[in-house]
């Protein structure tokens, strides 16, 4: 029973001292930010994939070198693409146009024939006709000089024809198999998985053996030397974002510190599952050493004034009332707000006293 007063006379102390605790308006710089949480990444910082699936035959880079656009990074087992350059070759060398020319000489020399005999039988058919005039010869012979050179006519155009299709069909298919030699060339490049920018490889996330497809990231590579920042913001804060916006941030790999950087990107489309839009910005100040996926806590600063007459926030009840005496209490208007300060519009002067509200 006594331990039970004890307790109600401190707190009855605690709360005398909260209702008597007081203070006055004073002029200072205030600030209204968004809190964001985010990490440090490398500029053109990518995943890796390969365009086949296939088993790891040979890694080339080792975490932390430094590729350019278009090295090597990891080969992988190819036997089938070497097989389908071969028959690819095979296929090109069989169809190409100088291994097909006995065909073409071999129509042409059909043409020849069929041109020797449209003129024989063009010149039988002019004397035949001579005689015919002159009543020499019957009438079916003349008529069958007749329906040889129109034969002959005919084979002359068909064998051209033949000769027109059967060189255009050689050049198709030269061609078709040389296009399909590119194409398995081009494939047996894809087992080479290569880097598609300059920069630093930061991670190796398969190894030797292993299996690759091309739903699954390889490597993640980055830039070398230049880093940004990455942030979350919850899609209620969204809409007071703005490029330019200056961002203060502390990591905790570097306690104490406060960094400097500036709003350079905001990406329209929100994550569905967290709810929130991706920031990016770029440093002002940063510290000497980085690397990719360093977290870091930060606010953009959405307004600031450098005068503005302020009080604690803990003096603010309502939102908009505070208290100038045992039962006094006045309205005021309010402008920017941080973590423990509100600015104060109207309503108060710098020499009024306000009381902290009891709890």
């Amino acid at each position: 029973m006594k331990t039970r007063y004890l307790f109600f006379v401190l707190l009855a102390a605690i709360s005398c001292k909260q209702a008597n605790e007081k203070t006055k308006p004073v002029v200072g710089p205030i600030s209204e930010s968004v809190y964001a949480s985010g990490i440090v990444k490398s500029k053109n910082q990518y995943q890796v994939y390969s365009t086949v699936n296939g088993l790891i035959q040979e890694i080339l880079v080792t975490e932390g070198d430094t590729v350019k656009k278009g090295d090597p990074l990891i080969k992988v087992l190819n036997e089938s693409s070497k097989l389908n350059i071969y028959n690819a070759q095979l296929a090109a060398t069989n169809a190409d146009m100088y291994a097909n020319t006995d065909k073409l000489s071999e129509a042409r020399v059909t043409i020849g024939f069929a041109l020797s005999k449209m003129k024989d039988d063009s010149l039988l058919l002019a004397r035949q006709r001579i005689l015919w005039a002159q009543s020499i010869g019957s009438r079916i012979d003349f008529e069958q000089r007749q329906l040889a050179y129109k034969n002959s006519v005919a084979n002359y155009q068909v064998a051209r024809l033949h000769y027109s299709e059967l060189k255009r069909q050689l050049e198709f298919a030269s061609r078709q198999s040389y296009t399909n030699l590119k194409i398995s060339n081009a494939l047996a490049g894809d087992f080479v998985i290569k880097a598609e920018a300059t920069g630093r490889v930061y991670k190796i996330l398969k190894e030797k053996g292993e299996f690759v497809n091309t739903l699954n990231p390889v490597a993640i590579l980055g830039d070398a030397s230049d880093f940004l920042i990455e942030m979350k913001v919850d899609e209620y804060d969204i809409a007071r974002i703005r490029q330019g916006q200056r961002v203060l941030f502390t990591m905790d790999s570097y306690k104490g510190k406060v960094f400097d950087a500036t709003v350079e990107v905001i990406e329209p489309l929100m994550d569905e599952q967290s709810r929130s839009f991706t920031v990016k910005a770029n440093f002002v100040t940063k510290p000497v050493v980085l690397y990719p996926n360093l977290s870091l806590e930060a606010n953009i600063i959405i307004r600031s004034k450098e005068k503005a007459l302020t009080i604690p926030r803990s003096y603010l009840t309502a939102d908009s009332m505070v208290k100038l005496g045992k039962n006094k209490m006045r309205k005021v208007e309010v402008g920017l707000k941080d973590y423990q300060k509100v600015e104060i519009l109207s309503g108060l002067t710098a020499v009024d006293i306000i009381y902290k509200p009891a709890p």
